[in-house]
């Protein structure tokens, strides 16, 4: 079966111990470790690994050894409570071990939890975890954190949710860094603020978050946002050599207009805003207004929609290129 959205995260939060098996896949690695280390948690509890009630199995020592996770399932641990076969970095050469796992697992098996990259409809593991009718699969996207994943972290650090204001600084932080570094900022803050009574400020999170987030891809989107079209070829030229898709910038792109359309909206004029860019930030909210950033996001969506189509066969690039001298173009009106 699959599980998406606030239904998945509801079950990494509290799993079912009777369940077949998980898989968790993306090609976010960082992302699926977080998914993957949260649900092993609440199944086997803190002590688990400690009661050896948790096995662990490379995919590529699996694929050496087809034994090892139905001997994994079926062993019986020396302490008492749930017990997970845990398969990492799943591939298609270990395909039919997990599947002959599936079928032959029986309650009171450990639960197979399995993590993998990127996974095509047509993968034989991915197909079983999502018609096996007491197992689950969850794809993991590059999407920006969900206030309510925010949230979730912020519980897990020890940490209350700040008010309004503060929080909108937290949801920009989130999107513009890594998942692992994001968590590591919040277990900063929750020692900064260890033995301190006050509520959370944005000072608080300037003072434990990075000195530097995704500079590279932040440069383009200052570019669009500045209206300068003429420099946006080169500069996503340098960006495709490095390695960047063009779905990261359709996301970033949108995070950024987001960020320029709530402070263009603010009406207590003083707009929460983080980062190092703060000044150009507010200079380029000021001079779009809400009704033109409201057009260029509305650009990004249907950008962003027909990149992840799967009928879609233009240069991704080449339609990310389009979508921001598009919009640079609009913002020097």
């Amino acid at each position: 079966m699959k599980l998406a959205g606030a239904q998945a995260n509801g079950y990494f939060r509290k799993p079912e111990t009777d369940k077949t098996g998980l898989l968790i896949y993306g090609s976010d690695a960082m992302r699926v470790a977080i998914k993957r280390q949260e649900v092993i948690a609440a199944l086997i509890d803190p002590a688990g690994e400690e009661e050896m009630r948790l096995t662990r199995i490379p995919a590529n020592e699996l694929r050496k050894d087809s034994a090892m996770l139905l001997d994994a399932i079926k062993a019986i641990g020396f302490f008492p409570g749930p017990r997970v076969a845990f398969v990492e970095d799943a591939n298609s050469y270990v395909d039919a071990t997990i599947i002959d796992a599936l079928e032959q697992w029986q309650p009171g098996d450990a639960q197979i939890v399995v993590t993998a990259g990127a996974l095509k409809p047509t993968s034989k593991t991915r197909k079983a975890f999502e018609g096996h009718r007491n197992a689950y699969a969850v794809g993991i996207y590059d999407n920006p954190p969900t206030r309510e994943e925010i949230e979730t972290a912020l519980r897990a650090a020890g940490i209350t949710a700040p008010s309004g204001d503060v929080m909108n600084v937290l949801t920009d932080l989130a999107q513009a860094i890594d998942p692992g570094d994001f968590r590591q900022t919040l277990e900063k803050v929750s020692l900064y603020k260890l033995n301190d009574t006050t509520p959370l400020n944005a000072d608080d999170i300037a003072a434990c978050a990075p000195t530097s987030t995704e500079a590279d891809i932040d440069d383009i989107l200052l570019v669009v946002g500045d209206a300068r079209a003429d420099q946006i070829g080169p500069v996503l030229r340098k960006l495709q050599a490095q390695g960047v898709n063009a779905v990261a910038l359709c996301i970033g792109a949108m995070r950024h207009f987001r960020s320029l359309h709530r402070v263009a909206s603010d009406k207590t004029g003083r707009p929460q805003v983080w980062g190092p860019n703060k000044d150009r930030i507010m200079a380029q909210a000021n001079r779009w207004g809400p009704a033109r950033l409201e057009t260029a996001l509305t650009v990004l969506t249907d950008t962003d929609l027909t990149l992840r189509s799967a009928g879609q066969n233009a240069p991704a690039m080449a339609l990310i290129e389009r979508a921001f001298i598009r919009i640079a173009m609009l913002g020097s009106r």
